[in-house]
């Protein structure tokens, strides 16, 4: 019976720092491990850590590399983030009354931050990318939100802009990272006013939905709201984010480098004890 959806199964990864990018590598491998493919998806939504996850994985690298390496810290995520910083991000983002007005406020305020050049953040996102620097074949969505209008946007390949310019949008941490300039707007994290945008999935009969964190400041829907939605338009959806075994081997500093192996063999326990359930639930 058809549900009027046209495509096939979309995998949705969420940002969550470098720790939060851990336990999503250990999810992925576990996932793999326990039958469900990830690279298998017909469409990758990726916002934040999930536009870095979501190429590679498109690229041709496997889930168990990705592991690997969070186990390994072969290639350790390192951001460093104040407590000025932390204060005037919550400061704008609990000052507004709906999301959109939120991430206006962090846009201006991101463009007036001093942080470090743009051609900094895109040599560091390349060497992430491992060489990677073309849009890899398969259906790649990327998440940005143009610090202006506070509007979301989803780069792929058909945009016009290069691979690294539209991740490190998508990874522009508001007031730790300058905005990104990408197609002509200057853009910032796609996860400034959803944490991991599964609405990009609309349109799929599945969607497979990677969140380490489920929630983010301010008047912003959550991941389960967000799920629910997409399911009552009618795509069967498997949600994942972590249990409390996984957020105390998180901890609370998303940005603790020394949680990245911890988290991710948490995301990795969580994933396989999961699998059953998510397969009932995507129907597969």
């Amino acid at each position: 019976m058809s549900n009027g959806r046209t495509a096939g199964t979309a995998l949705v990864l969420g940002g969550g720092g470098p720790v939060g990018a851990a336990w999503m590598a250990g999810v992925l491998a576990g996932l793999a491990e326990a039958g469900i493919e990830p690279s298998d998806a017909d469409t990758v939504v990726g916002t934040s850590a999930g536009a870095l996850f979501g190429t590679r994985l498109l690229a041709g690298e496997s889930p168990a590399g990705l592991y690997e390496r969070r186990l390994t810290g072969a290639d350790r995520i390192v951001l460093r983030v104040t407590a000025g910083q932390t204060l005037r991000f919550l400061l704008a983002a609990l000052s507004a009354r709906d999301s959109a007005r939120a991430a206006r406020r962090l846009g201006r305020a991101a463009l007036r931050a001093r942080t470090v050049p743009e051609a900094e953040v895109l040599d560091t996102v390349g060497e992430f990318l491992r060489g990677v620097r073309e849009w890899p074949a398969g259906r790649l969505r990327l998440t940005a939100v143009d610090a202006l209008t506070g509007g979301v946007h989803a780069f792929d390949a058909d945009s016009g802009v290069p691979l690294v310019a539209a991740v490190a949008a998508g990874c522009a941490v508001p007031l730790v990272r300058p905005p990104i300039t990408a197609d002509g707007r200057r853009r910032l994290n796609g996860g400034t006013r959803s944490t991991t945008n599964p609405v990009l999935a609309d349109g799929h009969r599945r969607a497979l939905v990677v969140a380490p964190i489920p929630s983010a400041p301010g008047p912003h829907p959550g991941v389960r709201q967000e799920a629910a939605a997409l399911a009552a338009s009618g795509t069967s959806v498997g949600l994942i984010s972590p249990d409390e075994q996984s957020r105390r081997a998180m901890g609370r500093d998303l940005t603790d480098y020394r949680r990245q192996a911890p988290a991710a063999r948490a995301g990795h326990r969580q994933a396989i004890a999961e699998a059953a359930r998510l397969r009932e639930s995507l129907r597969v």
